[in-house]
């Protein structure tokens, strides 16, 4: 007899090939009953070859233009039944033992609608390994910046599906909006003083090479669910916007 899933993870994928075989490896060593969904965007790459070496553990997978990333993980997450549900970007991967730190958080916490943990941050061009400025959860604190990483995070389906999954009218902080709406729906975030998951930042990730679209999304969101936007984003996203610009065309060079 099977055990039944207690995690669905939606695996967003284009043209990531050299990054995917790590991402799908760290989600089965696990060592946890899983459903992973792979939504690849019509990849030209060798993403179909390494998607066709994992299809016998796969839930599902397919390849085909689609409406973009957000839509990408609602279609994945929406295939799935297990309790718990999250989403890992092809070039990002879990730490051993990180699922099972936010599923027993969310199990000592079940007014919490989703946990997420510290996450650290490996950049491509440097090799450097630094962590992500994760922090527990405060309204202020989330007003200021984002503070949730999103490969370290894990939601109850239960709120993914109150609060409708993500928006797929955004394209670059479709997580940012999420943090909010499950904050505001329901009860603030659990917070885990573990590294769970790393992020891969490279040149070609969408936020080096779409900045300003993150940053105006960003202020709308905060805009829309704390009522203001703080100086502080105002200060900081010229110079933010042409540093990572900056960097991101360094990394290219």
């Amino acid at each position: 007899m099977s055990i039944p899933p207690i995690v669905t993870i939606a695996v967003p994928s284009y043209n990531q090939g050299r990054f995917l075989q790590d991402a799908l490896a760290s989600i089965f060593d696990q060592g946890l009953p899983v459903e992973v969904f792979v939504a690849d965007a019509g990849s030209t790459d060798c993403s179909l070859d390494v998607i066709k070496a994992f299809e016998s553990r796969l839930a599902g997978w397919r390849s085909h233009p689609d409406r973009g990333q957000a839509a990408a993980i609602n279609e994945g997450i929406a295939e799935g039944t297990a309790p718990y549900v999250g989403w890992l970007n092809s070039d990002d991967a879990l730490l051993g033992g990180g699922l099972k730190q936010l599923i027993d958080a969310l199990q000592r916490q079940p007014g919490a609608p989703a946990a997420y943990g510290k996450v650290w941050n490996y950049v491509e061009a440097t090799e450097v390994k630094q962590p992500v400025w994760v922090e527990p959860f405060s309204e202020r604190r989330l007003a200021m910046r984002c503070i949730v990483s999103q490969p370290g995070t894990l939601v109850r389906r239960s709120a993914w599906e109150s609060v409708g999954g993500l928006d797929d009218s955004l394209r670059m902080a479709i997580d940012y909006d999420l943090w909010w709406r499950l904050y505001k729906n329901f009860a603030p975030l659990e917070f885990v003083d573990e590294f769970v998951a790393l992020n891969r930042d490279h040149a070609d990730t969408k936020t080096n090479t779409q900045r300003q679209l993150h940053y105006c999304e960003a202020m709308a969101i905060v805009r829309k669910y704390h009522g203001r936007v703080p100086l502080k984003w105002w200060l900081a996203q010229p110079y933010a916007v042409w540093l990572k610009a900056a960097a991101n065309a360094f990394q290219r060079s």
